[in-house]
């Protein structure tokens, strides 16, 4: 017997009312992207423990400072009725707090991360990573386990440039996070 799930996938494109009146209990995390019911698996412990580690450092010095929230997935990002993307890590300012809502993030993060996965390559450097372009999202980080790297996108003129890259050791800087650094060697060592 086909899940309500299922039939969605087979089917015509969702919008963001049908996915939100969906009640699934199959242990997945489901985006909406472009229409279209996403399955993500969980998440592998190397993936848990780098996201872990960057958003404990985010949080700890967003907290310190009092520049804003960060948020963990899921968590729904509303970009239109069609595309509603679960980011692993996000961050709003506090000027921004306002986008923060019951049902999710309604309008721009200030800084979202995805934490690459053998899944959700694809997705990430392409799908999402131009919806959030589109939304207009400052700065864009890509976690790569894999390879001990993180990338860091800054949105100009529409369009995101690669402004910092680390692999195993060396910092990668915020500009939405002001005075945020982060040295990439600690954010896998001892991953499993």
């Amino acid at each position: 017997m086909e899940t309500l799930v299922e039939e969605h996938l087979a089917e015509r494109l969702l919008t963001y009312a049908e996915y939100r009146e969906l009640d699934v209990d199959d242990n997945l995390w489901y985006e909406l992207l472009n229409g279209e019911l996403v399955k993500k698996s969980s998440p592998s412990p190397r993936h848990q423990r780098a996201s872990m580690k960057l958003s404990s450092i985010m949080h700890l010095f967003t907290s310190q400072q009092n520049l804003g929230f960060v948020y963990c997935a899921p968590i729904d990002v509303f970009v239109d009725e069609y595309n509603v993307p679960q980011p692993d890590i996000l961050f709003i300012r506090n000027e921004n707090k306002h986008i923060i809502t019951s049902d999710g993030i309604m309008g721009a993060p200030d800084l979202v991360v995805e934490i690459l996965s053998p899944s959700s390559i694809r997705n990430d450097r392409g799908i999402k990573q131009r919806l959030y372009q589109r939304l207009s999202v400052q700065e864009y980080w890509i976690v790569d386990p894999k390879n001990n790297a993180i990338e860091v996108y800054r949105l100009t003129d529409g369009v995101y440039d690669l402004v910092s890259f680390a692999v195993e050791r060396g910092t990668v800087d915020s500009t939405a996070i002001t005075g945020l650094h982060v040295e990439v060697g600690e954010i896998f060592d001892e991953a499993a």
